[in-house]
């Protein structure tokens, strides 16, 4: 039990290192640098956590915020309308953890309006449109936080037991395409307290990564 343990602590911190050597890259695939509008969504495959049941979906709106703030993308609720995806996850702090799964989690109002206060919410859409294979996200090898889980096709709340979901997960993936999440992310960041509100870490390191991709990619320019 040790040594399964110990192998799993290992891979989350190889699969964080990776990661975070992926925001340093000053590349970045066309359809994020040519990208107008974002959907942001939750991981499907992600947990509710008992203890804070709400904290994916305050920090889906805390990136929403961010995003408009920043100003270079415009956020919409359909994942269908979307030149690019964000799909997010927030971590436990632990490296395994009991949560209850529920696909609903992306069932929200359906228009983003700039506000005084960040984000005004309008009328109900329904669910978001299928996602990719299972509804779920493409994990780099050996970071997968999830084991055992059902299918999150099934509306019905499931206990749950996530296994390296102690990180904060912020993952870029290409709109306007079938199955959008079948794909690998164009860009990704996993770090403790990558959705801090507020300020929200992840989406800085993203700001810094498109800053760098444009200069490279206007340096290349004759």
């Amino acid at each position: 039990m040790k040594r399964h343990l110990s192998t799993l602590v290992t891979l989350g911190l190889l699969a964080t290192a990776l990661a975070l050597a992926k925001s340093k890259d000053k590349t970045l695939p066309p359809y994020i640098l040519q990208a107008h509008t974002v959907a942001v969504v939750i991981d499907p495959n992600a947990g509710i956590d008992p203890e804070d049941p709400r904290a994916n979906q305050v920090a889906q709106k805390d990136v929403e915020t961010a995003l408009l703030n920043w100003g270079r993308f415009l956020p919409v609720i359909s994942s269908a309308e979307a030149d690019m995806i964000i799909v997010i996850r927030k971590g436990h702090g632990r490296l395994v953890d009991a949560t209850i799964t529920d696909p609903r989690q992306n069932n929200r109002a359906g228009v983003i309006n700039p506000t005084d206060n960040g984000i005004g919410v309008g009328a109900q859409r329904g669910p978001q449109p299928g996602l990719g294979s299972n509804d779920g996200v493409r994990y780099p090898q050996g970071a997968n936080p999830q084991s055992g889980a059902p299918s999150p096709q099934s509306s019905t709340p499931t206990p749950q037991l996530e296994v390296g979901g102690g990180d904060d997960w912020f993952m870029v993936y290409e709109g306007k395409v079938a199955k959008p999440l079948n794909g690998s992310p164009g860009w990704r960041y996993m770090a403790p307290d990558g959705l801090r509100p507020h300020s929200v870490p992840a989406v800085e390191e993203f700001k810094k990564a498109v800053a760098a991709a444009e200069k490279a990619a206007a340096a290349k320019k004759p």
